[in-house]
């Protein structure tokens, strides 16, 4: 079997798996839904400067990918699944599955951050072209982050404490280029996408992929 067609396969199972569960999906979700009710409240009347908005739209996005992001690899400690994937598939199978995973788990759960933010919030855009750009490289580069991450605490004690110490500086570059790229969403006055910030968030996001997928054989044998 081809490595894509093994890595789909690994992402399938995920897929599956957390259909049939439903727990960490849920968990996330009303998360969101809560943190979004408290923006609402806290905000009251005043007009949010696009700023502002973006802050908020990433504390939503980070740390809702934090929640769920983090357990791609802790779900097959807790599963003892580990041991039959390490004899049954290869590990850039594995590494590549997981990211797939990640990623659309990522793309659904940003999609409900960013619809409820701009339901409740009525906050304006400049374009959609803007946003849907802004919020896959922004999943790209969460998932990419939180898939390595994991993998190496996955079999660490206290890994609830490990993930965000660990994942935050490595996600720098990619929150700072997001912040950017969503502060000219909500500009009413840009009219053209940073495209400096573009290619910083796929450049990192290459770059990530590219070390990780080097360095998983390592950490997954271990």
């Amino acid at each position: 079997m081809s490595l894509l067609l093994e890595s789909i396969e690994i992402a399938k199972k995920d897929i599956r798996s957390e259909i049939r569960t439903r727990y960490n999906i849920i968990a996330i979700a009303l998360f969101i839904v809560t943190s979004v009710t408290t923006i609402v409240f806290s905000i009251g009347d005043e007009s949010l400067t696009p700023e502002i908005s973006a802050g908020l739209l990433w504390i939503l996005m980070l740390f809702g990918s934090m929640t769920g992001l983090s357990r791609c690899f802790v779900s097959e400690e807790e599963r003892g699944t580990r041991l039959l994937l390490q004899l049954t598939t290869r590990p850039l199978a594995v590494f590549f599955g997981k990211l797939l995973y990640n990623f659309l788990l990522g793309t659904f759960l940003n999609s409900i951050a960013i619809i409820l933010f701009m339901l409740f919030t009525a906050s304006d855009i400049n374009s959609i072209l803007y946003l849907v750009t802004a919020a896959l490289l922004a999943t790209i580069g969460l998932s990419s982050a939180s898939t390595i991450i994991s993998a190496i605490i996955s079999q660490a004690n206290g890994r609830g404490v490990l993930f965000p110490v660990l994942v935050f500086p490595i996600l720098l570059p990619v929150i700072f280029s997001g912040i950017e790229m969503t502060v000219d969403v909500f500009a009413k006055t840009v009219q053209q996408f940073n495209t400096d910030m573009v290619l910083v968030s796929v450049s990192y996001s290459i770059i990530l992929i590219t070390i990780s997928s080097m360095l998983f054989e390592f950490v997954w044998g271990e």
